[in-house]
């Protein structure tokens, strides 16, 4: 299978699979998803999912986080790991919010990446998300099946996210990153298939013998 019929087919056997993509990070607004995307880094979203309601009975605004100690932020969020940075993170970017942006998230990539704690993964997932401007944000699991699927050698995930912008079509990034996602949660996991055994591996490709080893982003 050459490699833009294997774009088309992933494009539609993920469509198949997953027609609707919802959000997994539970939010109410920009804000609130800037705060949960910076605490998922090595965490699960559904351990942010846990810990968040309880960091929004503290603050669930910029004006009222900005208020907080890094102390009492860090003691709610702990169970997300790296609480120390995250909890510094979350408090000066809230105060930057509030000094320079009137309260607003920004929407633009550089004025996001310029916040304290937040990449441009992070940056990547809340204009898409929260403002539904044109992105592919490049996590693990993307990466990892972007490689098994010969999408990209893998070599970092700005060349992966790279080459996927390439591939496929602008209007499709946003809901296919999630689609991406749940595909690899869900049947092309690190250690339960090893570019061998789920449906899209085998379909792309189906003479392939060996684990396909991949880089890790």
């Amino acid at each position: 299978m050459l490699k833009q019929q294997r774009v088309a087919y992933i494009l539609a056997e993920l469509e198949h699979l997953y027609p609707e993509t919802p959000v997994p990070l539970d939010h109410k607004d920009p804000y609130t998803l800037l705060v949960a995307v910076l605490l998922s880094a090595q965490c699960t979203d559904e351990r942010v999912n846990k810990i968040t309601p309880l960091l929004w009975q503290l603050a669930d605004n910029c004006f009222d986080m900005a208020k907080q100690s890094v102390d009492a932020i860090q003691a709610i969020i702990r169970p997300c790991g790296l609480s120390p940075q995250k909890a510094k993170a979350i408090k000066g970017l809230s105060e930057i919010l509030v000094n320079e942006y009137q309260g607003e998230v920004p929407q633009s990539l550089a004025q996001l990446e310029a916040l304290p704690g937040v990449g441009h993964k992070t940056a990547s997932v809340v204009v898409a998300q929260a403002f539904g401007e044109p992105a592919f944000p490049v996590d693990t699991h993307i990466h990892r099946l972007a490689q098994r699927w010969g999408l990209t050698n893998g070599k970092s995930v700005v060349q992966t996210e790279r080459d996927l912008k390439r591939l496929f079509p602008r209007e499709s990034w946003n809901k296919l990153h999630l689609q991406i996602i749940f595909y690899g949660r869900e049947y092309c996991t690190a250690r339960g298939c090893d570019g061998t055994v789920c449906p899209i591996c085998t379909t792309c490709y189906p003479n392939r013998k060996k684990p396909k080893v991949t880089r890790k982003a």
